[in-house]
């Protein structure tokens, strides 16, 4: 079996993202074991999304079985699925409002630019910029979620969403990562 990158910069940004990953969607699924399934329910549907995307990620770096086309195409409707899950339909009451509108804002605008950077035929034509945008976006979402997390009080969730804030960031960050090298080819 090959692996698709060859340089060590693409190669370390795919470790970063795969290690990152794998360690939250663990933490996460530790955190449905011990916080039960009846109430941490939305967080394991969540985890199927950011591990299907996991998958796609190693067949695609060990070239196995899965064209560029199908990856892109399908790793943006898991992470789509999820900013519709996570942050527009279910989207958490925050403590400050301000804070919760910017989240929504920033959501939608990310699964528009999802919808529109990914879904096309032509999506090689994208600059890095519009690539990294994404990105970005998410990055910024993850951050005031974080905030508003910092300024409530604690309880014993809040290890867990912490880390569960930074799941999708992470694999946007490679997916983002893989589009930009194959954009470059």
């Amino acid at each position: 079996m090959s692996i698709r990158f060859k340089e060590k910069g693409q190669i370390f940004d795919f470790a970063i993202t795969a290690v990152a990953a794998v360690l939250s969607v663990g933490i996460m699924l530790y955190g449905v074991g011990h916080f039960g399934l009846r109430e941490a329910w939305p967080e394991l549907v969540l985890n199927l999304f950011y591990m299907a995307c996991l998958v796609m990620m190693w067949m695609y770096f060990f070239n196995f079985r899965i064209t560029t086309e199908q990856f892109n195409y399908w790793c943006s409707v898991c992470v789509g699925i999820t900013v519709l899950l996570r942050d527009i339909i279910f989207s958490p009451q925050l403590a400050i409002y301000p804070i919760q509108k910017a989240c929504l804002v920033l959501s939608v605008a990310l699964l528009v630019m999802l919808t529109y950077f990914y879904s096309r035929k032509d999506w090689k034509r994208y600059t890095k910029r519009n690539l990294w945008m994404i990105c970005i976006i998410d990055m910024l979402i993850a951050t005031l979620y974080n905030l508003d997390i910092v300024l409530e009080p604690s309880n014993e969730y809040t290890a867990y969403l912490l880390t569960e804030i930074w799941i999708r960031p992470t694999i946007t960050y490679g997916l983002v990562a893989c589009y930009v090298k194959e954009a470059k080819e």
